[in-house]
């Protein structure tokens, strides 16, 4: 579905002359293609929609730490064209969780993994990728477990 959808944005934006859409699709689109090639070396036939949307995850937080770069290096042009790309990856992304959400859904795997403690952080991470992906933070997601977990 997430590729159809990436597809089909792409085709709509060539169609509306959206330069900016377009070159954040095919970001995305190559992204994706690299991630697949990465699969079929691992014997699978392609990249799970978990793992694009955890690269998407990647996308963002490397254009948002671009940002403070350029802010700080005076060249707001670029920092806005880092932020028009993210709102155009934010698209493809499902709904974030609040923190009260996130909380929530770690003290759930917390319980269903039985995790007791920094030991089993692992496990509480794996199982919040494959469950959550594209949802949450897993940097915040990570200090969250910490907390929790000590």
């Amino acid at each position: 579905m997430l590729r159809e959808n990436l597809q089909n944005a792409l085709k709509e934006a060539m169609k509306n002359h959206d330069m900016t859409t377009v070159s954040a699709v095919r970001l995305i689109i190559a992204g994706q293609k690299e991630k697949d090639v990465t699969a079929r070396g691992a014997g699978k036939e392609c990249a799970t929609d978990a793992e694009l949307l955890s690269m998407m995850q990647g996308m963002i937080k490397q254009r948002n730490e671009s940002i403070k770069i350029y802010k700080e290096g005076g060249r707001p042009e670029l920092a806005a064209k880092e932020q028009s790309e993210i709102e155009v990856i934010e698209r493809f992304l499902p709904k974030q969780l609040s923190e009260e959400e996130t909380k929530a859904a770690i003290s759930a795997v917390i319980s269903k993994t039985g995790a007791a403690g920094m030991k089993d952080m692992g496990k509480v991470m794996a199982e919040l990728k494959s469950g959550y992906a594209g949802q949450i933070d897993m940097g915040k997601a990570s200090g969250l477990i910490k907390s929790m977990l000590s």
